[in-house]
């Protein structure tokens, strides 16, 4: 994307407009349906997973899938719906055979991210799993080494929260104690 077009992206519909036209990387040659994001636009709390997976693809919304019905109940556990928070991802089309996204692919589509987080400043970020991570923080740490504190989104005084991603806890269940406490965190610094 231009320069032009990143500077357009200051409203929701011109966000939304440019990600469905969007052919920057092979990812929209190969994709159902984009999944730009979805939930309150004035949410406290945005949540950012890494990319659409098969049933996103097809209902062009994230986190729907098994993944997304535990992110749910993580979320109803500190007494927050869905549709109070902003849910999207580092990538707004599947990659195929749900590999993780390139670097290159990410890069195209952060314009979109930085838009959407500036248009929401949300007082929280929760990052969910490695790709998120990596890629909000600029680093190739381990989860399990960037979960245990606390960061700020580069170039902003917004707080990241990094914790496993759903489908990581649907894996390795013994993994949800540590989410749990992601999770109250989360909750504190909402309050």
């Amino acid at each position: 994307a231009s320069s032009i077009e990143i500077a357009s992206l200051d409203n929701w519909e011109a966000i939304e407009t440019a990600i469905q036209a969007c052919t920057a990387c092979e990812l929209s040659q190969n994709c159902t349906r984009k999944v730009p994001g979805t939930g309150n636009r004035q949410a406290d709390l945005l949540i950012v997973g890494e990319g659409p997976g098969h049933d996103e693809d097809l209902r062009g919304e994230p986190f729907v899938g098994r993944s997304g019905q535990l992110l749910d109940r993580m979320l109803a556990a500190i007494g927050f719906s869905r549709d109070q928070v902003y849910i999207t991802n580092i990538v707004k089309c599947r990659p195929p055979s749900n590999r993780d996204p390139r670097p290159e692919e990410a890069l195209q589509c952060r314009a979109y991210l930085d838009a959407q987080i500036a248009l929401l400043a949300p007082k929280v970020i929760l990052s969910a799993g490695r790709v998120s991570a990596h890629n909000l923080l600029g680093s190739n740490l381990p989860v399990g080494k960037l979960i245990k504190q606390m960061h700020q989104l580069p170039g902003t005084d917004i707080p990241v929260k990094v914790t496993y991603h759903p489908a990581y806890l649907l894996r390795n269940p013994s993994a949800k104690a540590i989410a749990w406490q992601d999770m109250k965190l989360i909750y504190r610094m909402l309050q």
